[in-house]
C-alpha cells in the first residue's frame, strides 16, 4: 500500500506529465495550423480571388449599411447607403485590369521601406551597427549584462538579420563566458529582439511599412486621413525602457533558475573554441567618428524645424504638425544612417568609396526580392477590399456589434491586442498580418472613436509579444539551431517553453504601459498623433 508521503509526490510528478503533455499538444497544434496555412503570398491571392468571389455574392444579396459619415463630408455616399462594388462584372474586370500596376507602385510601404532600407543597409554592410552592438553588450559591467544584453537586441531591430545572426549568438557566448547559462543569454537577445520587436529608440523600417498600411485603411472612413513613420515614436521609445526591464526580471528571476547550473557536456561542440570577439581599437575609433556624425547630421536636421523659420515647418501656418520635416521622415531615416555608417566605414576601412555604397545597397535591395512580391499581391488585396466597399461595411456593422456589446472603452483595446497575438502565432508576417487586419479594424475602431495612430500602436503589441512562442516566426528555426548547440537536445517544445514567460508578461506589462500611458496619463503616442479621432 502507497503510504501519504509517497502518494504526495507521485500526484505532483502526474500533474506535471500532464500539464507537460497539454502544453505540448498547444504546440503542436499551433505548429500543425500554421504549417497548414499556405505561403502569405500565396495567402493573399486568395484572399484577392475571395474578395471578387464575395463582391459579386454581396452585390446580388443587396448588401448594404448607411453612411455614418455626417452630411457633406469628402468621400460620403451621395445618397447616404454605401452599398457592395462588385468587381464579378465587366467594369469589375476593367478596373482590376487597369489597376493592377498602379495598385503595386502607388502602394506606400513600397517606397518607403525601400528608401530606408537603403540607409540602414550602409550602416550594417560597413560594420556599424554590429560594433555597436558588441560594444553595448561586452563593455556593460557584470550586473548590468543581463539589462544590456535585452536593450541591445531591441535597438538592432533597426536592422532585423543583424539581431539574430550576431547579437543572439553572441548573447549566448558572452553567459557562457560568464558562468552563466548560454541558453539564458540566448533567450534574453531573443526576447529583445523579437518579443520587443515594435519597440525601438529609432525609427526604423517597420514604421514606415506600418504607416503606409494604416493610412489607407483609415482613408475608408476619412479620404484625407495620413498616418506618418512617426505615428507611434513616443509609445515605441517608453515601450523600450518596459521591454528591458521585463525581459531582464524575467531572465534572472524565471528563466535562468529554472534552466539551473549549465553542464559544458550538454554541449555538441567543444565550447572551449569560443572566442568573444571584443572591439578592436580601429572599431572604437570608428564608432567614436559614426557617433560625431550623427550628432552633427542631428544638429542640421533640428535646425530645419526646431526654430520658428525653420525651413521644414509647414509653409503655411508654420507649425511642426503636417510639416514637410514629418511627411519626409523616410528620408531622414536614410540619412541619419547613411552617413555615420559611411563615415565608419572609411575610418575601419570597409568601405573606402562610393562604389562600396553602392554594393552595400545593392546586396540590400537585392535581399527584399520576397518582400516586393508579396507587397505585389498585398497591394492588389488592399485595394480590391477599397474598391468593393466591403472594409467599411464591415466596419460599420463590426461599430455597431461593439456599441451594441457595451464594447467601446479603452477595454476593447485589450481583445484587439489579445487577437493580434492569436493570429500571429500562424502568421508571424507583421506587414502580411496588418495588411489582412487593417482594412477592417481600424475604420471599425475609428467609428467608434479611436485614432488610427492609437490602433496601429495596440497592433503592434499583439504583433510582437508571440513571435517568441510561433515556431511560423521566419527565425525561429535559426534560433534553435543556435540553441541545439548548447543543448544536445533541444526541442521545438523546449525552446518554447523557455520563451513563454516572456511572452506572458511582455503581454500583460505592455498592455498596462499602453493602458496608462494613453488612457490614463492621455499621453499621445507620437508626434501629432491624437488619441481619439474627430471627424
Amino acid at each position: 500500500m502507497t503510504t501519504p508521503s509517497n502518494a504526495a509526490p507521485n500526484q505532483q510528478n502526474s500533474d506535471q506529465q500532464n500539464n507537460k503533455g497539454l502544453f505540448n499538444r498547444f504546440l503542436a497544434t499551433v505548429e500543425f495550423l500554421g504549417n497548414m496555412l499556405p505561403h502569405p503570398i500565396t495567402l493573399f491571392a486568395i484572399f484577392c480571388m475571395a474578395i471578387i468571389v464575395i463582391s459579386g455574392i454581396a452585390d446580388w444579396a443587396g448588401l448594404s449599411v448607411i453612411d455614418p459619415r455626417p452630411e457633406g463630408a469628402k468621400g460620403r455616399a451621395p445618397d447616404g447607403v454605401i452599398e457592395v462594388v462588385s468587381l464579378m462584372s465587366a467594369e469589375g474586370l476593367q478596373k482590376i485590369v487597369t489597376g493592377l500596376v498602379t495598385n503595386f507602385t502607388g502602394f506606400a510601404p513600397l517606397g518607403t521601406v525601400l528608401v530606408a532600407i537603403l540607409g540602414v543597409s550602409v550602416a550594417e554592410h560597413s560594420g556599424l551597427l554590429s560594433a555597436a552592438m558588441r560594444g553595448m553588450v561586452m563593455g556593460a559591467p557584470k550586473r548590468l549584462v543581463t539589462f544590456m544584453v535585452v536593450f541591445a537586441a531591441i535597438l538592432s531591430n533597426t536592422a532585423s538579420e543583424l539581431g539574430y545572426v550576431v547579437l543572439i549568438p553572441l548573447a549566448a557566448m558572452i553567459f557562457h563566458s560568464l558562468g552563466r547559462h548560454p541558453l539564458a543569454g540566448l533567450a534574453a537577445a531573443f526576447a529583445g529582439v523579437s518579443g520587443g520587436y515594435s519597440a525601438n529608440l529609432l525609427l526604423g523600417t517597420i514604421d514606415p511599412l506600418l504607416a503606409g498600411i494604416t493610412t489607407p485603411a483609415a482613408q475608408m472612413i476619412d479620404p484625407t486621413y495620413e498616418v506618418g513613420p512617426e505615428a507611434n515614436y513616443y509609445f515605441m521609445a517608453i515601450s523600450v525602457v518596459l521591454i528591458a526591464v521585463v525581459g531582464t526580471w524575467v531572465t534572472e528571476k524565471i528563466v535562468e533558475p529554472r534552466l539551473g547550473k549549465y553542464n559544458d557536456d550538454e554541449a555538441t561542440e567543444d565550447l572551449s573554441q569560443n572566442n568573444i570577439e571584443r572591439l578592436t581599437a580601429v572599431e572604437k575609433t570608428g564608432l567614436k567618428a559614426a557617433g560625431l556624425a550623427f550628432l552633427l547630421t542631428c544638429i542640421v536636421l533640428a535646425y530645419t524645424i526646431v526654430p520658428e523659420d525653420g525651413i521644414l515647418r509647414h509653409p503655411e501656418t508654420g507649425a511642426v504638425a503636417g510639416s514637410p520635416f514629418l511627411k519626409g521622415i523616410v528620408a531622414f531615416i536614410f540619412v541619419t544612417f547613411a552617413i555615420p555608417g559611411f563615415v565608419y566605414g572609411r575610418v575601419v576601412g570597409t568601405m573606402k568609396n562610393d562604389r562600396d555604397v553602392i554594393d552595400a545597397m545593392s546586396k540590400s535591395i537585392s535581399s527584399m526580392g520576397m518582400y516586393v512580391v508579396l507587397v505585389f499581391f498585398a497591394a492588389q488585396f488592399v485595394a480590391f477590399f477599397k474598391w468593393t466597399n466591403l472594409g467599411t461595411i464591415l466596419a460599420v456593422k463590426g461599430a455597431a456589434l461593439l456599441t451594441a456589446l457595451n464594447l467601446t472603452g479603452p477595454e476593447v483595446f485589450v481583445l484587439f491586442i489579445f487577437m493580434c497575438a492569436l493570429v500571429n502565432l500562424s502568421l508571424g508576417s507583421s506587414s502580411a498580418q496588418w495588411a489582412i487586419t487593417a482594412p477592417i479594424f481600424v475604420p471599425m475602431l475609428m467609428l467608434i472613436g479611436y485614432a488610427p495612430e492609437t490602433i496601429q500602436a495596440a497592433y503592434r503589441i499583439g504583433d510582437s509579444v508571440t513571435n517568441l512562442i510561433t515556431p511560423m516566426m521566419s527565425y525561429f528555426g535559426l534560433i534553435l539551431a543556435v540553441a541545439t548547440k548548447y543543448k544536445k537536445d533541444m526541442g521545438i517544445g523546449t525552446l518554447v517553453a523557455t520563451m513563454l514567460p516572456y511572452s506572458m508578461f511582455f503581454f500583460v506589462g505592455w498592455v498596462a504601459l499602453f493602458y496608462l500611458w494613453v488612457f490614463v496619463l492621455g499621453m499621445p503616442v507620437g508626434p501629432e498623433s491624437p488619441i481619439y479621432y474627430k471627424p
